[in-house]
């Protein structure tokens, strides 16, 4: 049965185009994880990102790991095999790092699936130093880590870009030097501020669960821990680096177009914790999509408020030109422009999402949704007089 999931992963590998394979002799080892199926997983930028970063160092191997799809998970029960990696077929076991990248609360139960897949014990009081060190970074540890503090040693808090580089050459000259992971923790916590260390903190809770007080066991260890944050926007923007066929966005190269947003809408995490919003113009991203273009026919364009992007026009105007294509997802109703719609209607996007995300407009106040009702009648009605006749409408129930 094991040999069935090596090749099936082999198979997918083969479909592939950009994944990253190296040797591990004399290197840091790390799974990176997205805990949910394969097709998901590969279709986050955020994911791809961290992927690239991680092997973009040297000394360091990054391979990937999914929750198992139904027939995959068939085949790792009915053989008692151990999870195994993407790249190499190496069990979880074996890696020095399981780093964890969540991006959504309902996967929450996922990690626990996976590892116990992994033959890894859950909590983290419970590993010894023969086992990965066991992190997670992601948007949803940003907002709050602590219902999962008991199960991870470490939490990375923060964007990519802004804190990987310091971790990992901090955790590759402390970690083969030092005798035990709660060694390796303290050295770290005490030397890294965006690093969230549970066992090295006393917390005290209310009755209603939340948190009274929070101090560090050591002096030595920072009583506020911070969010690190990639505020260069001249930086080139994040594309993804891997092709996959079994995914959303088989066809396409993710690009990054902003992060963050300034409409600050309440329910939303992003334009909360991307703060302050960065907004790339068409003078930096139109060479990256050039580039990207040279290769791949196909572009997906990815932002909080793709149009709210300034020159969003131009830019999709110059793909058309040089005869890509490009994909959006949802649209603000009140930035919408014809050249806007005339593009994407070239490519042959025919179906547009809004948001209105309630009925009335005291509804959406309440949501700091500032959208009035004239405003999205005004908008329908330019998709449709431009040729868009499939409009997805998106609401939050419950309001």
């Amino acid at each position: 049965m094991s040999n069935k999931i090596v090749s099936l992963y082999r198979a997918r590998l083969a479909r592939e185009k950009g994944f990253i394979k190296k040797d591990w002799g004399g290197k840091i080892s790390i799974a990176l994880i997205y805990p949910n199926h394969y097709r998901i997983g590969m279709s986050n930028l955020g994911f791809q990102i961290v992927y690239q970063l991680l092997n973009a160092k040297e000394n360091v191997v990054a391979e990937r790991f999914f929750l198992p799809d139904d027939g995959e998970m068939s085949l790792y029960l009915e053989s008692g095999k151990e999870l195994l990696s993407m790249e190499s077929q190496s069990p979880l076991l074996n890696f020095d790092l399981a780093a964890f990248s969540l991006s959504f609360e309902n996967d929450y139960p996922n990690i626990l699936r996976i590892l116990q897949l992994g033959k890894i014990p859950l909590l983290a009081d419970e590993r010894n130093n023969s086992q990965p060190v066991v992190m997670a970074g992601g948007i949803t540890t940003i907002m709050n880590p602590e219902p999962l503090a008991p199960f991870f040693d470490l939490f990375l808090l923060g964007e990519a870009e802004a804190s990987l580089e310091e971790f990992m050459g901090l955790f590759i000259d402390v970690a083969p030097t030092l005798q035990s992971k709660q060694e390796v923790l303290r050295t770290l916590a005490q030397n890294l501020h965006s690093l969230y260390v549970p066992s090295l903190y006393h917390i005290e809770h209310h009755p209603n669960g939340t948190i009274k007080s929070m101090e560090p066991a050591d002096p030595h260890i920072p009583e506020k821990i911070k969010v690190a944050r990639h505020l260069d926007a001249d930086a080139p923007p994040a594309i993804s680096g891997i092709l996959a066929p079994d995914t959303e966005f088989a066809d396409r190269v993710l690009i990054e177009l902003g992060r963050g947003c300034g409409r600050s809408c309440r329910f939303c995490a992003a334009g909360y914790v991307y703060r302050p919003p960065r907004m790339r113009d068409d003078t930096h991203l139109l060479p990256r999509i050039a580039e990207v273009m040279e290769k791949h026919v196909h572009v997906g364009l990815v932002s909080a408020s793709v149009s709210d992007t300034p020159g969003i026009g131009h830019i999709t105007g110059q793909i058309v030109e040089k005869g890509g294509r490009f994909s959006v997802s949802s649209l603000r109703a009140d930035s919408l422009t014809e050249d806007l719609l005339d593009n994407l209607k070239s490519v042959g996007q025919r179906s547009l999402a809004i948001a209105p995300e309630a009925g009335s407009e005291r509804l959406r106040r309440v949501v700091n949704k500032q959208l009035t009702q004239d405003q999205i009648i005004s908008a329908v009605r330019l998709i449709a007089q431009k040729g868009h006749f499939s409009l997805r409408l998106y609401f939050l129930i419950g309001l």
